[in-house]
C-alpha cells in the first residue's frame, strides 16, 4: 500500500469516528439537529462525474424541470428510448446504447439529472437532490419528446422511473432495469449503522426525509410503486457480485413483477454492465418493436435447459 492510500485511509477512519461520537452525542442532547445533518448528508450528491465522450450527430436540448434547467442530447428519429442514469451518475454513461438503437430505428434521449452532470441544481440547491426529483425531470424530458417506446434505467433510475410512471405522465411499451436499486430502506439502516446514530436520530432522520422529498421512506421501493402502475414488459439485468445494488433484490423484484424476466451476469459489477457488448445485443432484441415478449411459466430457467429452478422462482432467468 503506497504512503497516500495510507494517509487517505487514515483520514477516512478519523472522519468516520468523528462522525460516530458526534452521532452518540447528538442522539442524546440534539437529534433533531442530528437528523437533519444525517438528511443533509444523505442527499448529497457525490463529486460530478467526468463526462464520456458523446456519438457523433446528436443534438443538445434544455428543458425546464421545476423551474429548474436539465440538459441533455437526442440523436435518430423513430420510436423514442429514454436513457435515464442513476444516483452520482451521468446521461453519457449510457452512451454505448446510442448508435445501436439509432441503428435500428430509435430516436434516443439521455439528461442529466438535476444537480448531476451539465444540469442546474433541482429546488435543493447544486449540490442535493432526490430520486423522485430525477423522476419529475425524466417527466419534463418526456414531454418534450414524447411517448416512450422503451426507458432504459440504471440503479437509482429504477425507482425514479416508477415513481414517474406513477405520479408523472409517463408511458412506455418496454422497460430496462440495468444493475436496479430496488428499495432504499436498507441501505438508509446501513447508513445509519454506519454514522452510529440511535433510535432518537433514526426518528428525525425519517421526518427529515419525508419533508424533503414528500415521500415517506418505505415508498422508495420499486416494488410498491410498481404496484400502483400498468403492467409493463421489462427486462432486469444484474451482476450477481455488484457491489452497489444486491442481486437479491433484482430477484425479488422479479418475482414482484407479472411480465419479467431476469438476465444474469458474473464479471461486470455496477457499471460495467452498462457497456457490455452482449447485454447491449439482449436489451435491443428485447425492445425491438417486433420482439416477442412472453411471460415463461414461474420456475422455468433459460440457464437450465428448462429444468425447473428453486422456490423463489425466477422466471425466464438468462446468464449473458
Amino acid at each position: 500500500m503506497s504512503v497516500s492510500s495510507i494517509q487517505k485511509s487514515t483520514i477516512v477512519r478519523t472522519k468516520r469516528a468523528s462522525s460516530r461520537a458526534f452521532f452518540r452525542s447528538a442522539e442524546v442532547v440534539a437529534p433533531r439537529t442530528a437528523g437533519r445533518i444525517a438528511r443533509d448528508l444523505w442527499f448529497t450528491v457525490p463529486p460530478i462525474m467526468e463526462a464520456s465522450q458523446l456519438p457523433t450527430g446528436g443534438e443538445p436540448f434544455e428543458v425546464l424541470s421545476r423551474g429548474h434547467v436539465v440538459r441533455g442530447h437526442f440523436w435518430g428519429t423513430g420510436p423514442v428510448v429514454y436513457l435515464v442514469h442513476g444516483w452520482g451518475g451521468r446521461g453519457s454513461q449510457l452512451t454505448s446504447y446510442v448508435e445501436p438503437l439509432v441503428d435500428a430505428g430509435h430516436r434516443v434521449v439521455l439528461f442529466d439529472g438535476p444537480s448531476h452532470g451539465d444540469s442546474d441544481g433541482g429546488r435543493h440547491g447544486p449540490t442535493r437532490t432526490h430520486g423522485l426529483e430525477l423522476g419529475q425531470a425524466l417527466d419534463d424530458v418526456f414531454a418534450r419528446f414524447g411517448p416512450a417506446h422503451a426507458v432504459i434505467a440504471h440503479s437509482l433510475g429504477t425507482i425514479a422511473t416508477y415513481l414517474t410512471l406513477r405520479f408523472g405522465w409517463l408511458s412506455t411499451e418496454r422497460l430496462v432495469l440495468l444493475a436496479p436499486m430496488v428499495e432504499a430502506e436498507s441501505l438508509f439502516d446501513f447508513f445509519q449503522s454506519t454514522l452510529g446514530f440511535g433510535p432518537r436520530t433514526r426518528r428525525a432522520f425519517d421526518r427529515e426525509v419525508l419533508e424533503f422529498v414528500g415521500l415517506p421512506i418505505d415508498e422508495f421501493d420499486a416494488r410498491v410503486q410498481a404496484a400502483h402502475v400498468d403492467d409493463v414488459p421489462t427486462l432486469i439485468v444484474h451482476d450477481r457480485k455488484d457491489p452497489q445494488t444486491p442481486y437479491g433484490d433484482a430477484v425479488s423484484l422479479l418475482d414482484a413483477l407479472p411480465d419479467a424476466r431476469l438476465i444474469t451476469t458474473t464479471g461486470l459489477g455496477h457499471r460495467r454492465i452498462l457497456r457490455d457488448p452482449t447485454v447491449i445485443a439482449k436489451v435491443l432484441d428485447f425492445i425491438a418493436p417486433d420482439a416477442e415478449v412472453r411471460q415463461l411459466p414461474r420456475g422455468i430457467s433459460r440457464s437450465d435447459g428448462g429444468r425447473s429452478t428453486s422456490a423463489s422462482s425466477r422466471r425466464a432467468r438468462e446468464t449473458a
